[in-house]
């Protein structure tokens, strides 16, 4: 099932590619999004940071930062499955890449018990 909103990709997501950059390391506040679910987020949780990325460019540390705000108006792009999302100084081309898991149970072996 296709995510409907960043948000939701996100919290799927195990690796993220910024800007043709891939990022291991992000940091998704799910405290804010705890506080938005419950109703008890204050006046100013638009402006808070909601999702930190960071990575290794050459030898450059890069890092991102976006607003809860940022996050809720992304546009997502079903050309290249990608989500637009602005920042302080630019645009910026987000993708959310899941991790492949399975078990290691076999289902003949589950019907034999």
């Amino acid at each position: 099932m296709k995510p409907t909103s960043l948000i939701e990709a996100l919290q799927d997501a195990d690796m993220l590619e910024i800007d043709g950059l891939y990022a291991w390391q992000f940091d998704l506040d799910t405290d804010l999004l705890a506080q938005i679910s419950a109703g008890t987020a204050g006046s100013d949780s638009a402006a808070r940071a909601l999702l930190q990325v960071h990575c290794m460019d050459g030898r450059e540390r890069r890092q991102w930062t976006f607003s809860l705000a940022a996050v809720q108006a992304a546009r997502h792009s079903e050309a290249d499955d990608s989500w637009l999302i602005e920042g302080r100084d630019a645009s910026h081309s987000l993708k959310c890449f899941a991790a492949y898991r399975g078990d290691n149970e076999d289902e003949d072996e589950q019907d034999e018990v």
